[in-house]
Parts: structure tokens; sequence; C-alpha cells
């Protein structure tokens, strides 16, 4: 079990910062507004001390006292006690310039009553004069003495590194990087249950539910294991209409949402089934298909749909509405009841396979040969001259299309060809891509 590290303290002190400064990457939104991480954000890291690199888990969590516009705050506090609970090391962060607060005081009576070792991180001390002002933080009664630091310049960083490092529990064989098999994005728009599914997945209160729309702000990454392989299962905030993204914590939340769907396997799209669906969702399967992910269409609450309405009815009708991604499975389930919840996560694995597929390229090349016997490329009076072809790479399957002259080959005939390959190989519930290359040296004879 790597070790885990929490970052914790009142808000605005720069939580988000030094995780994403210790990650080495932008994994939590930083934004002045107070409140803007809820959930525990998890993420990999490798620290690297005097004795050599640990990797750990690091937990960004929200600010405890917070008080939420959408009065999420007692939600908010439970995540952060979740988090202290399980770690191995925390780190509490108070603000430098601001001094002593009241909020610090809380938070340091919480901790102060614990076994698992603190460091008192005095952030956003740039200066050698706000340094000096550090020494006020004594009275929080810590065990250690304050640490100045700036996790927006990096001031400080290597004496955290260390002292880190020395607190860390003794490396143990079972300590390695987790990489995942599997990453699954959740996407959808606002309280279709996106935070509810992957707590069903985790068996935990990993990320705060509510009724109140866009409870999720950030991408929040789980890990989990089924069937001996580690899933990771990225929950992500609701997307919303252009013109409602009105503020800073909305677009990174929604960049953060298209993010997610660029770096995952598999993206399930999920969605209301007793409500109709919204331009919301089309945009989002548009998204999704232009970068050639594969994707399970998640009908939530399906128990709250009438009774008179069957499967083969909503599947037609999600064939009308989403005609351009008619190849994706639909998964019809209630997360909050649990139903459906496990078959969904094995269709997504069953997709990952079969994007994992490489063709041999004897086989690709019969399949291509036959494909142009029965229609070749429209060549507008030139001749076009294809080739071979062969897999360049899975996830999505790729392949390249070698030919005399690449301008000659129509979108039609490459949907076309695209068909042909998805059913000889049975990619039918996935997307594959085709690129046209020409090839320079024509020494041989096309097919």
């Amino acid at each position: 079990m790597n070790p885990r590290i929490a970052i914790v303290g009142r808000p605005n002190v720069g939580k988000s910062t030094l995780t994403n400064r210790l990650a080495g990457r932008r994994v939590s939104i930083t934004e002045p507004t107070a409140g803007v991480t809820r959930d525990r954000i998890s993420v990999g890291a490798t620290i690297r001390g005097d004795s050599g690199s640990r990797y750990v888990e690091l937990v960004d969590t929200g600010g405890i006292g917070i008080v939420d516009r959408d009065d999420l705050g007692p939600h908010v506090e439970g995540q952060v006690a979740a988090a202290v609970k399980i770690a191995d090391l925390v780190l509490f962060m108070v603000d430098a310039r601001d001094g002593v607060t009241p909020l610090d005081q809380e938070v340091a009576r919480l901790l102060r009553g614990i076994k698992t070792p603190v460091l008192l991180l005095a952030n956003k001390a740039e200066s050698e004069k706000i340094g000096w002002e550090v020494d006020a933080f004594y009275k929080l009664g810590m065990e250690r003495d304050p640490m100045p630091i700036s996790a927006q310049n990096g001031n400080g960083l290597d004496d955290l590194i260390q002292a880190i490092c020395e607190l860390l529990p003794e490396a143990t064989d079972d300590e390695v990087r987790v990489e995942p098999t599997l990453k699954l994005a959740i996407v959808g728009r606002r309280n279709a249950g996106k935070s509810t599914l992957v707590n069903a997945f985790a068996g935990d209160e990993r990320v705060i539910v509510s009724e109140i729309p866009g409870t999720t702000r950030d991408a929040v990454d789980v890990l989990l294991e089924r069937d001996g392989e580690t899933v990771m299962v990225i929950d992500t905030a609701g997307v919303l209409k252009k013109k409602k993204i009105d503020d800073a914590v909305a677009f990174y939340s929604d960049a953060r949402v298209h993010k997610a769907i660029r770096r995952a396997d598999v993206v399930v799209l999920l969605f209301e089934a007793e409500r109709p669906l919204s331009a919301l969702e089309k945009r989002l399967a548009r998204f999704i298909v232009d970068n050639h992910k594969p994707l399970v269409l998640g009908a939530n609450k399906w128990d709250l749909v009438d009774g008179d309405v069957s499967p083969t009815d909503f599947r037609k009708y999600l064939d009308d509405e989403l005609p351009g991604v008619r190849f994706a499975p639909v998964s019809f389930l209630s997360a909050k009841n649990g139903d459906g919840v496990w078959d969904t996560l094995d269709l997504a694995r069953d997709l990952f396979r079969q994007g994992s597929t490489r063709v041999k390229t004897g086989e690709l090349n019969r399949v291509l040969e036959d494909a142009l016997k029965a229609r070749v490329p429209s060549s507008k009076g030139y001749r076009v001259k294809v080739y071979y072809a062969t897999q360049v790479d899975t996830n999505p399957p790729t392949f390249v299309l070698f030919v005399n002259d690449r301008r000659l080959i129509g979108k039609d005939w490459l949907r076309y060809l695209e068909h042909r390959l998805k059913e000889a190989f049975e990619f039918d519930e996935i997307p594959i891509q085709i690129l046209v290359r020409n090839r320079e040296r024509r020494t041989e004879s096309p097919i």
C-alpha cells in the first residue's frame, strides 16, 4: 500500500497549488474563489528525498470551515475527515500573509487529537519579511515547528520534501506505482447521477452527492479493483450550456470534463432516462466520437421510467436522437439503487478489450482487397491506387491506408471501408480510425 498524504487547512491557503506542485502537473483547480475544491482529489506522485524516491498518494481536500454558497460545508468537512483518517501524514497549511485566524485555530484543534504526524506549512512566504511572521504560528500548538514555503514559487519545497520522506512510514514490498488498466470517465449534465455512480463503484462516499446542481466542480479520480484489475473511474462536473459558463470556476470545470474525455480509455455518457435528451448530451456525444473514444450510453434512473417503455423502444429513441453513436451499447441502470452498476463497468471493460485488439496485417489486407473488389474509391477521372493497410495503434484501433494520392480518397469511401473493417473484426461497438497516407516509393503493385 502506498503512503497517503492529506493536505488540509481552511479555504484559500494554497492546498490545491501545493498538490499540483508536488504532483508535477495541474491536478486540482486553483482559483481565488473560496471553496473551489469540495471533494477529495487524489493523485499519485513521486517524492524524491536524500534517501531515495517514494511513490505516494496526495489527497487534496476542501477548506475546513468553508461558508459554501450551496450549503455543502458539512459535506466538505466530512470528506476532509475521511482523508485525515486514512492518511499516513497530514500537511496542515496556513497563510503566512494572513497570520493566525480563528479557522486556523479550529483546524489545529481538530488535528491535535490525531496520532498521524502533522507538518505545519506557512504558505505564501515568498519574501523574507513574511518569513519572519511564521513564528506567530507556534501558538497553534502543533508538535513540529512551522515551515515557511511558497507553493506558487517553489520556495522551501526541498526542505518540505525531505521532511515528508523522514516522516513517512518505512517502505514496504507492496509499495508500487499503480497504473490502472482502464481509465473510465463518467460525463453528463448536472444531476445525472455521476457522483452517485462513482460512489457505487467505490463502495464508499468517495465524492459528495447532493441534489444541488453543480456539486462536483473538478475531475475526481477514484481507483478501484475489479477481478484483479485496477480501474480508474473519473467523476466530472456537470456540463453547462456555453452561455451559462459565467465564471472562472465554471470555465475550468467545463475544461476538465473535456480533458477527462481525452485522457479516458472509455467514456460513460450518463443521463436521466426519464427526461428527454438535451443539446448538452448531443454535444458531449459528438465530442466523444470526434476523439474516437469507446462510449457507453448510461440510461440512469431506469427504475423511474414508465413501465410501458421497453429497452428496445428506448434504444430506438436513442438512435433517433443520437444517430452518430448508434454503435454505442446502452446500459440500463439505477446508480442510487445499485441496479446495473457492475454491468455498466463490465460493459466498459469489454469495450476496452475490443479496442485493444490487434489485427494481423495479412488478414487486414485480405479484407481491404475484398472491399476494393466490391467498391473502388471515386477517382473523378484519376487512377486511384491502394497499396496496402496496416494497424499502427490500439484504443482506438488505428489503421493507415497507403495510396498513390490521398486527395483522391473521399469520405464516403472511407466510411464504407470503416464499416467493412468493423464488421470483419468485430469492432462494431467501438470507433476505429483510418488514416490515409501517400506512399513515397511506388515499386509495389497496388491491390
